[in-house]
């Protein structure tokens, strides 16, 4: 393929220790090495990206560098296994992270990294899923690896506005679960239950400090993108035999607990890990996405930007004032 000039959003050194991420011209021999050249239509913000675009060290390898843990379009120099004109979806791995991500017309990436397009997705429509979804679906799976079905009671998800809290309070619902939306955000309660959340309760409910190693059993499961405090919450308030996915730290990493909810109650603490997920399982939850757990209106979930919307909706996003699933147009 002859050398294409394209947009993407560089975050790059000033020399000062600060960083700058900014809209920039790249040509596609610029690209990272990889077996697959994809010219991307949809990408994503994430909590992830957000940070990468700011420089975070614990999530960019190094400057300069192009955010975006999610991308999906059309391969267009592919190879036996992913042959061009192949519509595809790539999250997870390394992209946006320590190889240049999806806020990019286009991505260049090993073959392994992508998700063939389910015929029943639009390019678009995986976005909205994009790495939030793929990871609500993980902990859903988890929950049934438990045993955990709408008959065992209450399944309770912490920061339920955002992009994994959102998509798992609608893809509970789907299947029939009685969901209990915790948020700190009051204003989105009817928003929340127009996804299928039963009952909105706010997050100070699912936080306790207390010493007590167990505390009153509440839960049958709990999806908590949260961690610290509220994680620890969670834990002591499962029932018995009750599960808990735990698929974020924004509340904090540390997790004061003893063993007595698992010893006592046989609780299951299940992390979920997105981006090295291997390869059949993470295409059996796009086949559950695309297929049985498709949400019928993906689109109340999604606000959409372009390129240069970028900075603004990080700083939106860091200040917790995002809701559902921001999408980044490459096309326009």
């Amino acid at each position: 393929m002859t050398e294409v000039c394209f947009p993407a959003y560089l975050v790059s050194d000033h020399g000062d220790g600060g960083q700058c991420g900014q809209v920039t011209e790249l040509t596609t021999n610029e690209l990272p090495a990889g077996d697959l050249l994809i010219q991307v239509s949809w990408s994503a913000l994430n909590y992830k990206d957000a940070l990468a675009a700011q420089g975070q060290k614990g999530v960019v390898k190094r400057l300069p560098h192009v955010p975006g843990i999610d991308a999906a379009g059309v391969v267009v120099e592919g190879n036996d296994m992913m042959p061009t004109g192949t519509q595809v979806i790539v999250t997870g791995y390394e992209l946006g992270a320590g190889h240049w991500g999806g806020w990019s017309r286009y991505i260049r990436v090993p073959y392994e990294w992508a998700v063939p397009l389910p015929s029943t997705l639009s390019l678009r429509e995986a976005m909205i899923y994009g790495t939030a979804g793929f990871t609500a679906a993980q902990s859903m799976m988890a929950l049934e690896r438990c045993s955990i079905t709408p008959a065992a009671g209450q399944v309770v998800v912490t920061g339920a506005t955002g992009g994994v809290g959102s998509l798992a309070v609608g893809l509970l619902s789907k299947l029939g679960f009685e969901v209990i939306a915790s948020t700190g955000k009051a204003n989105y309660a009817d928003w929340l239950r127009s996804l299928g959340a039963r009952q909105i309760i706010d997050r100070d409910q699912v936080i306790d400090t207390s010493p007590s190693p167990l505390l009153e059993a509440r839960w049958a499961g709990a999806i908590d993108t949260v961690g610290g405090a509220t994680l620890a919450t969670l834990v002591r308030s499962m029932r018995h035999r009750g599960c808990v996915a735990a698929c974020g730290l924004v509340g904090g990493n540390d997790l004061a607990l003893t063993v007595f909810p698992f010893l006592l109650r046989g609780v299951t603490l299940a992390g979920i890990d997105s981006a090295k997920c291997p390869a059949e399982p993470r295409q059996e939850v796009w086949r559950r996405l695309a297929g049985p757990w498709k949400l019928d209106d993906l689109e109340s979930l999604a606000t959409t930007i372009t390129l240069p919307e970028i900075g603004d909706a990080v700083e939106r996003i860091l200040a917790g004032g995002c809701v559902g699933r921001t999408l980044v147009d490459l096309e326009n």
